[in-house]
């Protein structure tokens, strides 16, 4: 289907496309939050706008310089309509089939839930205008994305139909309304576009569940050991230790474990292909879904830091230790006698908070240089150096921290209460781990290796990116 031909001379900018003063009239039907926003900055954009809507005369305020009309006279003015209204009011578009005969139709349109309708809203419509050319497009970009221009981070629109000129045709408008585009196919894909909205936080499903499972699991192992073996073994009642205490050695734990969760995955990538000798062989599903959560587990692993961090700053202001501090002094006036200066533990404790201070720190870095807006800037050396060296780094010195916490207490029969190591232990082993295999793959002979398989080198073939022979992979 092909548009109508325009009977005004275009002329184009330096760049190839039509200046603003001269760009075609857009329609667009809903003069709701989303139809307003989307009129405005298509008016900024140099764009002519008419919306189309029942009530003409009485539609709210819309953006200045745009025109108001009815549907039938605004749909006979434009080429390309905006659908921006709701699919339970597309019955009277059906009545409009002549005035939208061979125009480009973009629904926007989506609902309120999954399955809502036995075929996707972009199908019906064109049902519903079978002589019009109907795409699916911006239903994925909101009201508040499209008034905060192209800054904001959501700046993809995708689109989909049967006509490849209509979406050639969207895909350029959208191009100079300073966004990217993504072609999904046919309209058949109408119905994924749609509920692409209504997934709520799909990324983040398998790192909240791990977070959350972790958080659980450590606090009634810690509440067992901490308050009910005291109660158990000694009478006391040390429950209120549950709301701070408690708390602030759960979270240490469970945020050093996703940190180590972060960058597991990629020593166990390194691991394969050097057991591979290849880097053209896929990874295993669960491997490439793992390392596809790194940015969530990363960041879940800086809000328990955050926690941590907090419940750290609070602890001279609560009342136990005010009254153990007060009652520790009141003994030593009535014993008559002091306690000397010990200076291992001077040092151990300054190097204890200095290591989670600087952990942190970095920690924070790694946060603000995974967000969208500020990784865009960044260079992909950059960002790997951070991420990766720098991600290191942090890991190393949170676990040195750790090991400080714990200096010797490991030794400690009183440790083990009812046969169980100590928290921070157990939290100790999967860190440790990941940072000695790390050590081992950036050893100089395997690091070579690795390196070379990286750069395309396989084992056992010849004619490899710079003509090398397979040979061993350890030299």
């Amino acid at each position: 289907m092909h548009m109508e031909e325009k009977t005004e001379c275009v002329s184009l900018s330096p760049l190839g496309h039509p200046t603003p003063s001269e760009r075609e009239l857009v329609c667009i039907f809903g003069t709701g939050d989303l139809g307003r926003s989307l009129g405005q900055r298509l008016l900024q954009a140099g764009y002519r706008v008419v919306f189309g809507s029942r009530r003409p005369h009485n539609c709210g305020p819309l953006p200045q310089g745009a025109q108001v009309k009815g549907h039938a006279a605004a749909a006979q003015s434009a080429q390309l309509v905006f659908i921006a209204v709701h699919r339970e009011h597309y019955d009277f578009l059906e009545s409009l089939g002549p005035q939208l005969k061979g125009k480009v139709l973009v629904d926007v349109s989506n609902n309120q839930k999954k399955d809502l309708y036995p075929e996707a809203n972009a199908e019906y419509l064109q049902r519903l205008v079978p002589g019009a050319s109907v795409v699916k497009g911006f239903n994925t970009l909101s009201a508040w994305s499209l008034q905060n221009g192209s800054t904001d981070a959501n700046r993809q629109v995708l689109v989909c139909g049967d006509s490849a000129e209509a979406k050639q045709g969207v895909v350029e408008l959208a191009t100079r309304l300073g966004l990217s585009s993504l072609d999904r196919g046919c309209l058949s894909s109408a119905r994924e576009l749609e509920d692409i909205p209504l997934q709520l936080f799909p990324q983040w499903r398998l790192p909240l569940r791990l977070a959350i499972s972790l958080t659980a699991s450590f606090f009634f192992y810690l509440l067992t050991r901490d308050v009910i073996y005291t109660y158990a073994t000694q009478g006391k009642d040390v429950s209120f230790r549950i709301m701070v205490s408690l708390a602030n050695k759960v979270f240490p734990i469970v945020s050093l474990i996703m940190l180590t969760l972060c960058y597991l995955p990629g020593v166990l990538a390194g691991f394969l292909q050097l057991y591979r000798g290849t880097k053209y062989r896929q990874f295993p599903d669960w491997l490439d879904h793992w390392m596809l959560c790194r940015k969530q587990l990363g960041l879940l692993a800086l809000c328990f830091a955050f926690l941590h961090a907090i419940y750290t700053l609070i602890i001279p202001i609560r009342y136990y230790v005010r009254f153990w501090i007060g009652a520790n002094i009141v003994t030593q006036l009535k014993e008559n006698r002091t306690s000397e200066f010990d200076n291992t533990v001077a040092w151990r404790s300054d190097s204890y908070y200095s290591l989670g201070i600087l952990g942190l720190g970095l920690f924070v870095l790694l946060g603000i240089t995974s967000l969208p807006s500020v990784s865009n800037a960044l260079s992909w050396r950059e960002f790997s150096f951070i991420q990766s060296k720098l991600g290191h780094l942090t890991l190393l010195l949170c676990t040195a921290h750790t090991y400080l916490y714990g200096w010797d207490r490991f030794l400690r029969s009183s440790s083990y209460r009812w046969w169980t190591p100590p928290g921070y232990m157990l939290c100790l082993v999967l860190p440790t781990m990941v940072l000695l295999l790390k050590l081992l793959l950036i050893s100089p002979c395997v690091d070579r290796s690795l390196s070379r398989i990286r750069q395309g080198w396989e084992r056992g073939q010849s004619g490899g990116p710079a003509g090398a022979v397979g040979k061993p992979l350890l030299l």
